[in-house]
C-alpha cells in the first residue's frame, strides 16, 4: 500500500506533526505502539503535576500555626484516595486521545512498526510504501538489568501512578527532574524517603549559586546521597540501598534515572545510513532530518530537548517540512524554557550559565528568602539570576528556584523571546505587592553593571507628533 506521509508514534511530537501533514494531504497513516494517550497525559507531566499538587495541599499543615490556625495534627493523607484522585484525572486527561483509533477509522493502526528502508515499512504483517515518514517512537524509563530481580518492588514513573496504595518506605534514585519531583511529593505525603544520586547536581541545576540555595531546601525534607552510584541489594525483606556512604532500607524504589528512546526492533539500521554505539542516526537538529532522508526522528525519541512543548515543536518542524514542496529552512526554535515543579520551583530560561561566555554577560540576582508577597504566603526561599549581554543589555537567560517560578520563567521568556533589555523591563509596570517584584530587585541589581541600563526605572515618553502633546 502506498501512502503520502506516515507517522509512527501518536504521543505529542507525532500529533503535532500529524496537524502539519493534514494541512497539505489526507494521504497519511498515524501508526501507535501501545496506548494513544500520550506520555505527558498517560505517566508524565499531567499524572505527576496532580500528585505533587495534594502532597503540597497536604504539607501546608506545617504553616497552619503561623496563620494562627489550628487542628493541624487531625489533618492526614489518604493515600488511596490520592492515588484514586491521580488516575481520575489522568483518565480524563487521556480519553479522547485514546479515542484516536475510533475517531481516525483506517488512517489510524495499532500495532509495532518496523522500517524496511527510507521509504517502506512493516506493521501487523502488511508493507507499506511512503513518500515521507516521521519518526516519534517516544522513549520509556531505563531500568538497569541487575536491578530487574526486584520485581514490582521496583517503580517508574510508567507504573507509580498505578499504585492503589504506597509502602512505608521508598527510595529514589536519580535526582533529576522527574525523580526530584515525585521525591519531594511523596516525602510531603508522609512517606519515609531518601534520595541517591550519582553526581552533585540536583534536577538539572546549572548554576552554582541556584543550587547552593537549592540543596539545603530539600534536605530539609529529603536526606540526600550524592555524588556515587547507587547499588540495590536484597536484605531480609527489603531493599537496601547504598550510595554516597549512606545507605537506607526500602521496600520499594522508585527509580528515575533517565529514558531511553523507543528504538529497539524499530529498523534503523534499515535505513543505510550511520549508527552511533547506541543505535541512533545523525539527525540534523535543526531539521530533525536523517541524513539526506526523508526520514524525520522527533520528540523524546532523539533525546535533544525532551520536553513536551519541544517534542511539540519538533513534530510541527517535521511535519511542514515534509510538505513536497518546502525547504529545509526558515523554521526558528523558541527560547529555551524548562520548569521543574517542586518547591520552591526550579526553572532555565534561555540557554544554562555554564553555555554562555562569562567575560560578555553581567548578571543580577534577587533573594526570595525576605520577599514580601511571598513571605505572607510562608513560602519565601530561594534565589533568582538574570542574565545580560554586558553591552547591550539585552537579556539572554535566567535560572531561579523561587516559589511560582513557573509563571515568572514564562515572564522573562517572552522578555528574552522579544529581545528586551534591562531598561525595557525595568520601564514595564510593577504591581505591589507580588512576586514579581523580585524579578524588578534582580533587574535593578543587574542594571549596575551595564551602562546602556540607564539609571531611572522610567522611560521618557516617544514622541507621539503632536508637538503640543510631546
Amino acid at each position: 500500500m502506498k501512502v503520502d506521509t506516515i507517522i509512527i508514534g501518536a504521543g505529542t511530537a507525532g500529533r503535532s506533526a500529524l496537524r502539519e501533514v493534514r494541512q497539505y494531504t489526507e494521504d497519511f497513516l498515524l501508526i501507535n505502539d501501545g496506548h494513544w494517550g500520550t506520555t505527558c497525559a498517560a505517566v508524565g507531566c499531567m499524572p505527576s503535576k496532580a500528585l505533587i499538587e495534594a502532597a503540597n495541599a497536604f504539607h501546608t499543615r506545617h504553616t497552619f500555626d503561623e496563620f494562627g490556625i489550628e487542628g493541624a495534627e487531625s489533618v492526614y493523607a489518604n493515600i488511596p484516595a490520592v492515588f484514586a484522585r491521580v488516575r481520575k484525572m489522568r483518565d480524563n486527561f487521556v480519553e479522547d486521545l485514546e479515542a484516536t483509533p475510533y475517531k481516525m477509522g483506517k488512517r489510524a493502526i495499532s500495532g509495532r512498526a518496523k522500517l524496511l528502508g527510507p521509504k517502506h515499512l512493516e506493521v501487523n504483517g502488511k508493507k507499506f510504501e511512503a513518500r515521507t515518514i516521521i519518526l516519534a517512537p517516544g522513549s520509556s524509563p531505563i531500568i538497569p538489568e541487575q536491578w530487574r530481580k526486584f520485581e514490582d518492588r521496583i517503580l517508574t514513573s510508567d507504573t507509580i501512578f498505578e499504585q492503589t496504595d504506597l509502602p512505608k518506605r521508598i527510595a529514589v534514585v536519580g535526582l533529576g527532574a522527574l525523580g526530584i519531583e515525585i521525591m519531594q511529593a511523596l516525602a510531603r505525603l508522609g512517606i519515609d524517603v531518601a534520595g541517591f544520586g550519582s553526581g552533585e547536581s540536583l534536577a538539572g541545576i546549572d548554576d552554582s549559586q541556584v543550587l547552593a540555595k537549592f540543596r539545603p531546601l530539600i534536605e530539609k525534607e529529603v536526606p540526600l546521597h550524592l555524588g556515587a552510584k547507587a547499588e540495590l541489594e536484597e536484605a531480609n525483606g527489603v531493599i537496601r540501598v547504598t550510595g554516597a556512604g549512606g545507605s537506607f532500607e526500602a521496600d520499594a524504589v522508585l527509580v528515575a534515572i533517565g529514558r531511553q528512546p523507543n528504538i529497539s526492533n524499530l529498523g534503523l539500521e534499515n535505513l543505510g545510513v550511520k549508527l552511533n554505539d547506541k543505535g541512533m542516526p545523525e539527525i540534523n537538529p535543526h531539521t530533525l532530518r536523517i541524513d539526506q532522508l526523508s526520514v524525520f526522528l522527533v520528540g523524546d525519541a532523539n533525546g535533544h530537548r525532551p520536553l513536551l512543548h519541544e517534542a511539540s515543536d519538533e513534530g510541527s518542524i517535521a511535519g511542514r517540512i515534509a510538505a513536497p514542496d518546502h525547504s529545509d529552512s526558515g523554521l526558528c526554535r523558541r527560547t529555551g524554557l524548562s520548569i521543574v515543579f517542586c518547591s520552591p520551583q526550579l526553572a532555565l530560561v534561555g540557554p544554562p550559565l555554564s553555555q554562555l561566555d562569562e567575560t560578555s554577560i553581567s548578571s543580577g540576582s534577587a533573594d526570595f528568602s525576605q520577599q514580601a508577597r511571598a513571605s505572607m504566603a510562608q513560602t519565601a526561599a530561594g534565589i533568582l539570576r538574570i542574565h545580560a549581554d554586558s553591552k547591550t543589555g539585552r537579556l539572554v537567560a535566567a535560572e531561579m528556584c523561587i516559589p511560582s517560578g513557573e509563571h515568572i520563567a514564562h515572564q522573562l521568556a517572552l522578555a528574552i523571546e522579544g529581545e528586551m533589555t534591562v531598561a525595557d523591563m525595568l520601564a514595564a509596570p510593577f504591581y505591589h505587592p507580588v512576586l514579581e517584584e523580585g524579578v524588578r530587585s534582580a533587574l535593578r541589581d543587574l542594571a549596575k553593571n551595564i551602562d546602556s541600563a540607564g539609571g531611572t526605572d522610567m522611560s521618557n515618553c516617544k514622541p507621539i507628533g503632536h508637538d503640543a502633546l510631546d
